[in-house]
């Protein structure tokens, strides 16, 4: 049977699965640093789907008219790091970018942030 579950949830457990199968691919110690770079280069899409809470901030302007797209204010927790960041995010809620994150070592922080972003 296959459990699905969204990134938010069980972020530590992905990233470790994620580190650990890159280590029985590519060898002991490179699991970490592999994960550091697919994290690096898929970062608005595991942010966006690690998400725990999200707020509208308003329209961005795109440069093709017939796409709609908002600016998203989010946080989450991801390989042991609480974050804030705003993302554009189509009407499907699909996002298209982040346009900054900052990460915080406490969820306070993170919730602060996330209250004071606009």
């Amino acid at each position: 049977m296959t459990m699905v579950q969204p990134i938010a949830l069980a972020t530590d457990r992905v990233m470790a699965a994620l580190k650990s199968g890159l280590e029985v691919e590519f060898g002991r110690g490179a699991g970490a640093a592999l994960a550091a770079r697919f994290l690096e280069a898929e970062e608005t899409d595991i942010r966006w789907d690690a998400r725990a809470s999200e707020r509208w901030i308003g329209a961005y302007l795109a440069q093709e008219e017939d796409l709609e797209l908002d600016r998203i204010v989010a946080t989450g927790f991801l390989d042991g790091c609480w974050f804030v960041g705003t993302f554009i995010v189509d009407g499907d809620g699909n996002a298209h970018g982040m346009l900054c994150c900052r990460t915080f070592a406490c969820g306070q922080a993170a919730s602060q942030a996330f209250a004071q972003m606009r």
